[in-house]
């Protein structure tokens, strides 16, 4: 395991309020000259620290502004059921997030969709299909507060 002391905090908290930064800034950021910070941010990402960069887009900008929240209740949990339905849920791109949780109900799915139609059609022909369901809660998302953002370092 990898020991994170602050600087790493550092590098991390700034990588996550601006993941394209140049490692010259990151360096300036951090404290840092640039060999350093960069053999340090290298360190972070063999590790498995840092599992990777994307950019954050508007689901709206982009016709996927429908979204909804799925809970989700297998008829079954032994391994293989769960083994089939997580393996079917990764493979459905409108989810876009999904939680094994503890307790009732098994899951939570983030899905989006363009409207309520499309996201009628994705709860008929792909959600109610995946292995194992036995019910199916959704609640729409009104508004996104916060949405996924970076961990408190």
């Amino acid at each position: 395991m990898t020991v994170i002391d602050a600087i790493d905090r550092s590098i991390l908290r700034e990588l996550q309020r601006d993941g394209r930064m140049t490692a010259t800034a990151l360096a300036s950021e951090v404290g840092l000259t640039v060999a350093p910070c960069h053999r340090r941010l290298k360190e972070l990402e063999s590790s498995g620290v840092i599992r990777g960069y994307r950019a954050e887009v508007d689901p709206a900008k982009v016709g996927l502004g429908f979204g909804a929240m799925v809970f989700v209740t297998l008829r079954e949990t032994s391994t293989d059921a769960i083994r089939a339905f997580e393996d079917a849920v990764v493979a459905e791109p409108q989810i876009i997030e999904g939680y094994r949780l503890f307790g009732d109900p098994d899951f939570l799915l983030r899905c989006v969709a363009e409207d309520l139609p499309g996201y009628q059609r994705l709860y008929d022909q792909h959600l109610a299909a995946l292995p194992g369901v036995a019910k199916l809660t959704s609640t729409i998302v009104m508004r996104d507060l916060k949405g996924a953002g970076g961990l408190p370092l």
